[in-house]
């Protein structure tokens, strides 16, 4: 059940993503394929790892199992599945004394008046570019599969 359900978030990114190579004939974006045995190799590495990297979208694996810090990503939406596990995240609100990381990204002390959502197993969520967002608490660990997309 595992790999097909992989199977399918991966067809779907290909229609949603639609893949970064050109074919040669005639400039037309080509498909990218990941096979299911890498994207779950991938969920072993810690961090957020690129599955697939490009300019205006990348997609990569995430693997939690410690809460997590506020992100607010100045250019990027996320989209996230939810591959195994579950975790409460705050999102949107007012951030509290957000400071910048690194260009695009800043992180704050708090958010106040967020939403929360109990992820699990099968969930997406979609987070726009600007919300403030944190994994307040991860129940034991999280697998989810991330898709960002990039504003220019």
């Amino acid at each position: 059940m595992r790999t097909v359900v992989l199977g399918v978030v991966v067809l779907a990114l290909f229609v949603v993503v639609r893949g970064s190579a050109r074919a040669a004939e005639n400039s037309v974006p080509a498909a990218t394929y990941v096979e299911s045995q890498r994207v779950l190799d991938n969920f072993e590495k810690k961090g957020g790892n690129p599955l697939i990297p490009g300019d205006a979208y990348n997609v990569q694996t995430n693997r939690r199992t410690a809460n997590g810090n506020i992100e607010i990503h100045e250019k990027e939406t996320d989209v996230f599945y939810v591959i195994d596990g579950s975790a409460t995240i705050i999102v949107g609100g007012t951030a509290i004394e957000p400071k910048p990381m690194r260009p695009g990204q800043m992180t704050a002390k708090d958010i106040a008046n967020g939403q929360s959502y109990n992820l699990k197993k099968g969930d997406v969520l979609v987070i726009p570019a600007g919300q403030p967002h944190w994994f307040k608490q991860v129940n034991g660990f999280i697998n989810y599969l991330t898709v960002k997309s990039v504003k220019p």
